[in-house]
């Protein structure tokens, strides 16, 4: 079975997503952007979702993460069934 790792910040509306995109611009790391202001249960763990079994998350979710090379970042809010997500690829 095959897996990705992906760090993220899940918050409920778009425009929280974009401003913590800005926030990222700025010199802020997704990983303490997440431990402050994801609504993921991740968020005590900076974020970190661990090894994903490929077909086991959120289709666009799993889309995005997929089409990220390992230390990259989504440039735009991705959009799931729990929310909005920005990405960060580590495997």
């Amino acid at each position: 079975m095959k897996f990705y790792h992906v760090h993220h910040i899940l918050v409920n509306h778009r425009f929280e997503a974009e401003d913590l995109l800005k926030k990222l611009t700025e010199g802020k790391t997704l990983q303490e952007l997440a431990k402050k202001f994801s609504t993921c249960s991740s968020s005590a763990n900076h974020g970190d979702l661990g090894p994903i079994a490929l077909g086991k998350a959120d289709p666009n979710f799993e889309e995005a993460a997929l089409q990220l090379k390992p230390g990259e970042i989504t440039k735009k809010p991705i959009r799931s069934r729990f929310g909005f997500h920005i990405i960060l690829r580590i495997s």
